[in-house]
């Protein structure tokens, strides 16, 4: 997919980035700043586990990016496109009930995991979010952090900053981003491994790293040793919400 082809590259670039930089937006009009939207599934009883919707986040926004429709003749090509020649933004927003329902004819994937449900759609212009998606809270629910215990070992593990603490809207846009991430460096070394995750409808699971296993795999100002040396891909955030600019979220491990 040839948007995707260049998308490894720019990030390793981004990771090198003085943190002030990562913050700087002094080239993007606002009027045009795209981003995809995710719903979370947050009914109020019962209460979805988190590490489960977090994983359905993570595995809707890569299958939205390698979805036949958003291949070069598909309807989804252009706005995906488009999106991933800027910065990869994601915005998660909960919903329940019949808003949930009503959100399902928006554009987009979902995904279950362990009865937990995540939607990933089609990214738009912010400014153009459809009313169903904007209406929609992005604060407000947190969940209680569970024990998934230990990952399978045939899938990518998306290890979570044991340092920083996140909300799940925004732990679940972060690992969006590692997943799609992680997609992307597979494709464009023409690694098969993606196209045995994509059989596996990109299953992935989202554990809390320990504090060495993430020393070990931190990729520091070495991305391509980081990847050579473990397998391994970093989420840097601007830092617009919770965590500081240049912050190293999550860790995309291709075990």
């Amino acid at each position: 997919m040839s948007h995707l082809d260049h998308l490894a590259a720019r990030y390793a670039t981004w990771l090198r980035l003085p943190a002030e930089s990562t913050h700087d937006t002094s080239d993007e009009d606002p009027a045009f700043v795209r981003a995809m939207p995710i719903v979370l599934r947050i009914e109020r009883d019962p209460l979805p586990a988190r590490t489960a919707l977090l994983e359905a986040a993570a595995i809707a926004s890569v299958a939205v990016c390698f979805d036949e429709r958003a291949e070069p003749d598909g309807p989804w090509f252009s706005e995906v496109d488009a999106w991933i020649r800027g910065r990869i933004r994601k915005v998660a927003r909960r919903a329940r009930g019949a808003h949930w329902t009503a959100a399902q004819d928006v554009p987009g994937i979902t995904v279950e995991v362990d009865g937990a449900f995540a939607r990933a759609f089609v990214p738009c212009l912010v400014a153009e979010t459809p009313k169903v998606l904007s209406r929609l809270q992005i604060s407000g629910s947190e969940l209680p952090d569970d024990e998934p215990g230990p990952p399978d070992e045939d899938i990518p593990v998306l290890w979570l900053n044991p340092y920083v603490l996140m909300t799940v809207g925004k732990a679940a846009a972060q690992v969006g981003h590692a997943s799609m991430l992680l997609a992307a460096l597979l494709h464009g070394t023409g690694d098969e491994r993606r196209k045995t995750w994509q059989a596996m409808d990109f299953r992935c699971a989202v554990r809390p790293a320990t504090k060495e296993h993430w020393a070990l795999i931190h990729p520091g100002d070495d991305p391509d040793r980081a990847w050579r040396e473990h397998s391994s891909t970093a989420v840097r955030d601007a830092g617009f919400t919770e965590v500081a600019p240049g912050t190293v979220t999550v860790i995309a491990q291709w075990r």
